[in-house]
C-alpha cells in the first residue's frame, strides 16, 4: 500500500476521509431536510396540477417551487431533485452514512420494498476490502452507466454512449479498423458481417472486390465457388458485350464485318455438317447399333432437325430469337 495519497500521508488521508464522511452525512441531512420542506409546500401528486390556497391566488406546482427556490437562492431543478428524492425515501427508510447522491440513484428503483432492501445491502468495494456504497456501485445496481467502467460490457456501453454522434462514430470506427491486431481478434463471421456493412455502397464494393481479387490466393479460393465463378464469367461476358456495342456505335462498319463473319460461320457450319455426314454415314455400312445407341442418335437428329427448322424460320421471318421450347430441345431436356 502506498505511503502517501496525493500530498498527505496515509494516516492523514484516513483522518480526512473520516472528517469528510461526517460532512457528507451533514450535507445529506440538509438536502433531505430541504426536500422535506419542498414536499410540505408541494406534496407529490400522481398528476401535476394546481391547488387553491384558500383565496383568490392560484399557484401551479412549478410556480410554488420556483418561489421557494428563489427565496433560498438555489436553482429550481435543485429543489425538484431534493423534493423527489425525499419523496422516495421517507424519514424512517433513509440510511445513515449513505450519501444523498446514492439515495438519489437508488430512488429510481420502482418497487418500494425492493428499494428498502437494496440500500441495506451495499456492494463489496475491493479497494476498501469491505461492503461500501459508492456512486458506481449504486449505478450498477440500477443499470445506469458508471463513471469508471470496469467490465467489458460497461466499457462497451460507455463507448456506445460516447459515439452517438455520427462524426465521432466515424472517426472512432476508422481508428479501430486501422488496428490489425484488433480486427484479428474478431471471429471470422463477425469480420465478414462488418465488411458487408461497409460495402453496401456499390462503388465501395467495386473497389474492395477489385483489390481483393488482385490477391492470387483470394482469387483462387473465390473461384472455387460455383456461384461466384458463374457471376464473374457472366460479368465478363456482359462487359465484353458493352464494349462491342460501344464500338459498333462509333464504327458502323464493325457491325457489317461481324455480319459477314457470322454469315460465313453459318454457311460453314452447314457445309461442315453435310460433309461430316457424307464421310461418316457410308462407313456405318454393316455395323450393328444397340438400342441405346439408336436412341442417342435419334435424339441428336431431333436436335439437328429442330435447329435447322429454327434457322430456316428465322431467315423467313427475320426473328432470330431462341424460344424456350427450342432451348430445352437443344439442351436435351
Amino acid at each position: 500500500m502506498a505511503e502517501r495519497v496525493g500530498n498527505v500521508s496515509r494516516s492523514r488521508y484516513e483522518q480526512l476521509v473520516a472528517e469528510a464522511r461526517e460532512l457528507v452525512e451533514q450535507v445529506a441531512r440538509a438536502q433531505f431536510g430541504l426536500g422535506d420542506r419542498a414536499l410540505e409546500i408541494e406534496p407529490m401528486r400522481a398528476v401535476g396540477g394546481s391547488t387553491a390556497r384558500g383565496g383568490d391566488d392560484l399557484f401551479t406546482v412549478e410556480e410554488s417551487l420556483q418561489m421557494f427556490a428563489d427565496d433560498i437562492g438555489v436553482a429550481l431543478s435543485t429543489v425538484e431533485d431534493w423534493r423527489w428524492v425525499a419523496s422516495r425515501w421517507p424519514t424512517g427508510k433513509r440510511r445513515s452514512g449513505v450519501s444523498f447522491t446514492v439515495h438519489k440513484i437508488l430512488a429510481s428503483i420502482p418497487d418500494e420494498a425492493e428499494r428498502w432492501v437494496a440500500i441495506e445491502d451495499a456492494p463489496f468495494n475491493p479497494r476498501r476490502n469491505r461492503k461500501q456504497w459508492t456512486t458506481d456501485g449504486a449505478k450498477r445496481l440500477v443499470g445506469q452507466q458508471v463513471d469508471r467502467p470496469v467490465t467489458v460490457e460497461e466499457k462497451v456501453r460507455a463507448v456506445r454512449d460516447l459515439t452517438r454522434d455520427d462524426e465521432v462514430a466515424v472517426a472512432v470506427t476508422a481508428s479501430l479498423l486501422s488496428r490489425p491486431e484488433t480486427a484479428a481478434l474478431l471471429p471470422a463471421a463477425e469480420r465478414v458481417r462488418v465488411v458487408q456493412e461497409l460495402t453496401r455502397d456499390d462503388e465501395v464494393a467495386t473497389r474492395v472486390t477489385s483489390r481483393l481479387l488482385q490477391r492470387p490466393r483470394v482469387a483462387r479460393e473465390a473461384m472455387r465457388d460455383d456461384d461466384t465463378r458463374f457471376t464473374v464469367n457472366r460479368a465478363q461476358f456482359d462487359n465484353s458485350e458493352q464494349v462491342k456495342e460501344k464500338v459498333r456505335e462509333r464504327m458502323p462498319a464493325v457491325r457489317r464485318i461481324e455480319h459477314t463473319i457470322e454469315y460465313l460461320d453459318l454457311v460453314g457450319s452447314c457445309h461442315s455438317y453435310v460433309a461430316t455426314l457424307g464421310r461418316l454415314v457410308p462407313r456405318m455400312r454393316g455395323q450393328e447399333f444397340t438400342d441405346d445407341e439408336r436412341a442417342t442418335l435419334r435424339r441428336g437428329i431431333s436436335k439437328v432437325r429442330g435447329a435447322a427448322d429454327w434457322l430456316e424460320a428465322a431467315l423467313e421471318s427475320g426473328r432470330f430469337t431462341l424460344d424456350e421450347q427450342l432451348a430445352q430441345l437443344l439442351r436435351g431436356e
